[in-house]
């Protein structure tokens, strides 16, 4: 089905709206362009010259062209070693950003009784950050491993195995999407899950609303609602 116009710049398909915010009790996001402006792996490669082949890398796995994404993330982690702590605080301090509308759509849906999930292909040292200034109650991401000895503080080129497993990719995501409704005792069709790349339509096509925030072309077509102008909290024009 097509998506019909709503609103300049919002669409929706497969529902007619409004539906109600109360009547969800999860909602996930992605975290790299769509709960924040950037993305991190691209803008830490930045820190050793490697930003542009890095960020074709990226596109090219957010647009579903690669089709292994664990693959594509250790080539892309590979060429930040070296990269120091010191660079990846400065990317927070100086170029991460929250997107416009946010955490107006956190608190929302926080006031509305949603619990919040953020999981990410990017890496525990943002997600830690944004899970704490914005109260998000579970996430899951990324370990990059950090050199010890004489060149500790730096990047090794490689991330950490953590007891889930290995990569946070797209069947990640959605494997921990599951997990929190069961752990919630609620059914994932009461969960709403926000992305932006390909890596997010596993969790998106288990939710029971998808929304695709600026998104690559095979996101917006898979998801029931497309923000293509303005903020996250465009959402709340859909949802009573």
């Amino acid at each position: 089905m097509p998506a019909q116009d709503f609103s300049p710049g919002l669409a929706i398909q497969g529902f007619t709206p409004p539906l109600r915010l109360s009547g969800f009790k999860l909602i996930a996001f992605d975290m790299d362009s769509t709960l924040i402006n950037i993305e991190c792996v691209d803008e830490i490669a930045g820190a050793v010259g490697l930003k542009d082949e890095v960020a074709a890398i990226t596109e090219a796995a957010m647009r579903g062209e690669i089709a292994d994404y664990k693959e594509s993330l250790r080539r892309r982690v590979a060429l930040l070693r070296g990269v120091t702590v010191a660079d990846m605080e400065l990317v927070y301090t100086t170029q991460l950003q929250l997107n416009p509308g946010a955490e107006k759509l956190v608190r929302a849906c926080q006031a509305a009784g949603l619990k919040t999930l953020l999981v990410s292909g990017g890496f525990t040292f943002f997600t830690d950050r944004i899970r704490d200034r914005l109260g998000i109650d579970f996430t899951r991401s990324n370990v990059l491993e950090i050199e010890s000895g004489p060149n500790c503080g730096q990047l090794t080129g490689r991330m950490v195995n953590q007891p889930w497993g290995d990569i946070c990719d797209g069947a990640e995501k959605r494997k921990m999407l599951l997990e929190t409704c069961a752990r919630l005792g609620i059914s994932p069709k009461q969960a709403i899950a926000m992305g932006d790349g390909a890596n997010d339509l596993p969790m998106m096509g288990e939710a029971g609303l998808s929304v695709a925030y600026h998104a690559k072309p095979k996101v917006r077509e898979q998801a029931m609602v497309q923000i293509n102008e303005g903020g996250l909290d465009r959402l709340l024009e859909v949802l009573a």
